[in-house]
C-alpha cells in the first residue's frame, strides 16, 4: 500500500479524538475505508454517532461493555471491563495486520498504557506490526518518551484556557 504514516495526537487539551475524526473524514473522501477503535469510553459513549451513517466505509468499534467510561467504575467492575479493552486492543492488531482497513484509529491507545492495563512496550510491538494500511492514528493524554521514534507526525493538544 505504499507509505505508511503513524501519527498521534496528545496531550492535556480537549479535541484530540475530534482531530483525529477529522483525518478519517478526509480520507474518507478520497475512497479510503477507516476503522476506529475507542477504548475506555464506555459503551454508549456517542459523540460520533453521526459517523455510522457513513458505513460500510466507516466502522467504529467499542469493546467497553460498562455504560460509563472506566475511570467512573469500581475496582471490580474495573477488573471485569479490563478484558473486554484487551480483546479490543488484540482486535485492534488484527485490524492492523489483515489490512482491510486505509486509516486505523485507536482512540485513548495512550490512555490504556496511563491506566497500566498495557505496556509501552506493548504499544511498541503494535506499531511495528507489518500492517497494510496508509494511516495508524492514536490518542491519549500522555505520549512516553520512547514511543517518538515510531511516529512520523506527532500532535500535542495542549489547553490554554477554559472557562467552561
Amino acid at each position: 500500500m505504499g507509505t505508511k504514516v503513524k501519527q498521534a495526537f496528545y496531550g492535556q487539551g480537549k479535541g484530540k479524538t475530534s482531530a483525529a475524526v477529522g483525518q478519517a473524514l478526509r480520507e474518507v473522501r478520497s475512497g479510503q475505508h477507516v476503522t476506529i477503535i475507542q477504548f475506555l469510553k464506555g459503551k454508549i459513549a456517542d459523540e460520533f454517532q453521526i459517523l455510522t451513517k457513513l458505513e460500510p466505509d466507516v466502522q467504529i468499534f467499542r469493546f467497553d461493555q460498562s455504560e460509563t467510561s472506566y475511570c467512573e467504575l469500581s475496582l471490580q467492575e474495573k477488573e471485569e471491563e479490563k478484558q473486554n479493552i484487551l480483546n479490543g486492543f488484540n482486535f485492534s492488531k488484527k485490524v492492523i495486520e489483515t489490512g482491510e482497513s486505509d486509516v486505523i484509529i485507536l482512540d485513548e491507545l495512550l490512555g490504556l498504557v496511563d491506566l497500566g492495563i498495557i505496556s509501552t512496550a506493548d504499544v511498541k510491538d503494535l506499531l511495528t506490526l507489518e500492517g497494510d494500511y496508509r494511516k495508524l492514528i492514536i490518542t491519549g493524554n500522555h505520549l512516553d518518551e520512547e514511543l517518538v521514534s515510531y511516529l512520523d507526525v506527532i500532535c500535542e493538544i495542549t489547553l490554554r484556557k477554559d472557562n467552561a
